[in-house]
C-alpha cells in the first residue's frame, strides 16, 4: 500500500518528494487488500496474488481477463473405435496457438485448464461410415473425469460412403488445474472420424476439432 510523503516544513522538498510519489503511483494500479471496498463502479486495482487486475461492479471485484486462455486442437488422422457401443476418449494433436490450456503432460487424453474462468468451446468431428446400414455416433464432454449431464450429441449415417460433419458450441466453467475430456462411442466399428488428405485444390481436413477462448475469469470476491 503507498503513502502519500508526510508534510514538513521544508515545503520545496516535499512538494518534489510528492511530485516523484504521484509520477509512480499514476503508473501503477494499487494493490486490493481485505479492507479494499468496491463503494463504487469502476474502481480499478490489481489482484498481487492471483496476478491480474480487478475492477469494482455492483459491490464486487471482478477480475479484468487479459489475453490468454485460448487454444485450437485438431486429430490430423482417422480416430477409430475398437468395440461398438464403448465410450473412449479423444486424444487430440498437441495444441497450436495455445496459453494457458494444454494436454496434460502425463495423459494427453486431458485438457488441462490453467486459470479459472468460463470457458466458450467449439467442437467439430468429420464423422464417416462403410457400412450400408445406419449407425449412430455420440459425443460428450467429461469434467474431471465425470460425464457432463444432459450433454451428450447424438449423429447418424445411413449410407456405405456417407460422411457428415457435426459440431456444437457450450460454455463451461473451470477452476484452475480442471481438465475436460472429449467422450465419443459409435454403434459400429464401421464408423469412425474421418481425416481426409489434402487434394491439389483444397487443404487436408481434419478428423475433429476444438477450439477453447476464456471469456470471463473467476470472480474476484
Amino acid at each position: 500500500m503507498r503513502v502519500i510523503p508526510p508534510l514538513t516544513e521544508n515545503l520545496s522538498a516535499w512538494g518534489e518528494n510528492l511530485r516523484r510519489y504521484l509520477a509512480r503511483a499514476l503508473n501503477q494500479l494499487d494493490s486490493v487488500e481485505d479492507y479494499s471496498a468496491a463503494s463504487e463502479d469502476g474502481i480499478l486495482l490489481f489482484n498481487r496474488e492471483k496476478k491480474y487486475p480487478v475492477v469494482s461492479v455492483d459491490g464486487e471485484y471482478r477480475q479484468v481477463v487479459l489475453e490468454g486462455g485460448h487454444a485450437n486442437f485438431q486429430v490430423s488422422t482417422d480416430v477409430t473405435a475398437a468395440a461398438a457401443d464403448t465410450a473412449y476418449s479423444i486424444t487430440y494433436d498437441a495444441p497450436s496457438g495455445n496459453l494457458k490450456i494444454d494436454r496434460d503432460a502425463t495423459n494427453n487424453e486431458r485438457i488441462v485448464f490453467e486459470e479459472a474462468g468460463e470457458y466458450l468451446i467449439n467442437f467439430t468431428a468429420q464423422i464417416a461410415s462403410s457400412s450400408s446400414s445406419t449407425v449412430n455416433f455420440y459425443f460428450w464432454p467429461a469434467k474431471n473425469g465425470t460425464n457432463v449431464t444432459g450433454s451428450t450429441m447424438v449423429n447418424a449415417l445411413h449410407q456405405n460412403g456417407a460422411t457428415l460433419v457435426v459440431s456444437r458450441s457450450a460454455i463451461f466453467t473451470f477452476a484452475a488445474n480442471d481438465y475436460l475430456e472429449v467422450k465419443w462411442a459409435v454403434d459400429s466399428t464401421s464408423g469412425k472420424l474421418d481425416a481426409v488428405a489434402a487434394t491439389a485444390f483444397s487443404p487436408a481436413a481434419p478428423a475433429t476439432t476444438l477450439a477453447i477462448t476464456r471469456i470471463h475469469g473467476e470472480h474476484a470476491g
